[in-house]
């Protein structure tokens, strides 16, 4: 029984507990096995076995006296983007690669007092910074599905792509991740399980590592919609430590899951039909509209005419605040520090050696845009840009109730395949940015197999704080779609 434990869903593995069939213990000793099993695909960069035995024999005597939390003994993998006291939290970065903090972020704070059982801290780009998890300083992640045409390593995706490896291999039940420009719905649909980003403001960003701060947010990565919705119960809440935290109440995230769509309006943006994405994909979405109809919505065709600016405005603003979060990383306070025979040296030294192409990349990017001369022709150029962005979502939103989309514009692809195309790579993005410089919320439901046998995502938005609408379309997607495939990668 042992080895099938970990091929439950989060909201399985609850009941179970809740019946008896197993303990937290056997849970765990399930998740650790299978890690075990594929560490190949190097989707953790800590494993933390000891201290997931010790949360699980402790969450099962809690358990023997009645004491029942939201996520009580469930082993859920952690982005190594959240700061975890007295646990190593590197950013895939060689500059935090020694970096032990001595505070919990507040997200995992709140999972740990629901119940969770840690596994460890999962593998992502640096910094965040990445679409196909090849910028750890740790080495890239591995997907654990692989073409039928080819046995080559595929990404998969990033920046989240370790949690979604690690979800997608059955080696946790859940884990978070963090979204920035679609760092969690990509990798979940490239790696066939959900990834879904909340509305910014909806979960705490405090103690989460920056990139960008006023995109950044964190999520959950699950096998399924409904667990998506119970993950993200206890991640969420105000947090007074974060001034961009929202007080908007917190609602009971499944309570309209399982309901039919009737009445329900679903937007169909034309311009995501966007030059060069697979023709697979594009039928899908035609699938995924049928789906929704045949469940009672109405289809209506809208317009988000600045769709075709996103990418670029995304590619000015987020640049700019990743250069100011990460002029805090000096050699001076904490992390990496390489000696120079000056002051300034060291900074240069520190840096230089810190961080990788991509993140020295971004970062003169963005010190570029803030420079004189270049700060109203670029970064307030791209803040109004965002503003029609939000602005064209609002309309759409008072004529439907969510919006249909493709995640990404194609399947997972081989490693090193785009290293030498950023322009490709940043690509990648391209239907997951709009929403998240809108502030909106977001899900990636993994719904058909490609051709080549490789998972395809589809995307639901709604207005914000409408994450109980947002479930309520994923969930009949997901029921329609059926999607019971499993990773075809033997290790």
């Amino acid at each position: 029984m042992m080895s099938s434990l970990s091929d439950l869903t989060l909201s399985e593995a609850k009941e179970g507990l809740t019946k008896g069939d197993f303990s937290s213990r056997e849970l765990t000793e399930s998740c650790l096995l299978a890690m075990e099993n594929f560490r190949s695909l190097n989707a953790f960069i800590t494993e933390t076995p000891d201290r997931a035995m010790s949360d699980a024999e402790t969450s099962d005597q809690r358990r023997a006296k009645g004491e029942v939390g939201a996520l009580e003994g469930l082993p859920i993998a952690i982005k190594d983007l959240f700061c975890t006291k007295g646990i190593a939290s590197t950013a895939s970065s060689r500059i935090l690669k020694e970096f032990v903090p001595t505070y919990e972020s507040t997200v995992t704070e709140n999972l740990m007092s629901a119940g969770m059982v840690m596994l460890g801290k999962t593998n992502l780009d640096e910094f965040a910074m990445g679409s196909s998890n090849e910028t750890s300083y740790f080495g890239p992640a591995i997907n654990p599905w692989r073409r039928l045409s080819d046995n080559r390593p595929l990404v998969p995706g990033g920046s989240s792509g370790g949690s979604a490896a690690a979800v997608s291999a059955r080696m946790c039940f859940a884990a978070t991740g963090t979204d920035t420009g679609g760092s969690i719905r990509q990798p979940a649909a490239f790696c066939g399980v959900v990834g879904m980003k909340p509305t910014y403001g909806r979960c705490s960003r405090w103690g989460i590592v920056a990139f960008a701060s006023s995109l950044d947010q964190a999520g959950p990565m699950t096998r399924t919609v409904r667990d998506a919705a119970i993950l993200l119960q206890s991640m969420a809440g105000l947090d007074l430590k974060d001034t961009t935290s929202s007080a908007a109440p917190i609602p009971d995230f499944q309570a309209l899951i399982g309901q039919d769509l009737k009445g329900l309006r679903i937007g169909i943006p034309d311009e995501y039909r966007i030059h060069g994405t697979d023709q697979e994909i594009l039928d899908l979405w035609d699938k995924g509209i049928k789906w929704l109809e045949d469940a009672g919505a109405e289809a209506i065709e809208v317009s988000l005419p600045h769709t075709k600016y996103a990418l670029p405005t995304y590619y000015i603003i987020a640049p700019a605040e990743a250069s100011s979060n990460l002029a805090r990383y000096d050699g001076m306070r904490y992390g990496l520090r390489v000696e120079g025979s000056t002051l300034d040296e060291v900074y240069e030294n520190t840096r230089a050696a810190g961080f990788g192409p991509e993140v020295r990349r971004r970062v003169l990017m963005g010190t570029y845009v803030l420079s004189a001369g270049y700060y109203d022709a670029y970064y307030i150029k791209a803040q109004k840009v965002r503003k029609l962005i939000a602005e064209e979502f609002s309309e759409v939103f008072k004529k439907v109730d969510a919006i249909l989309t493709p995640t990404v514009p194609s399947a997972a692809f081989a490693q090193q395949e785009k290293t030498d195309d950023l322009l490709g790579m940043y690509l990648n993005d391209v239907m997951t940015v709009p929403a998240s410089l809108a502030g909106l919320p977001g899900i990636s439901v993994p719904a058909s197999i490609s051709t080549d046998g490789l998972p395809l995502g589809l995307q639901i938005i709604t207005k914000a704080f409408d994450e109980e609408t947002l479930f309520r379309v994923a969930e009949v997607l997901e029921q329609s779609a059926g999607f019971d495939s499993r990773p075809n990668l033997k290790v």
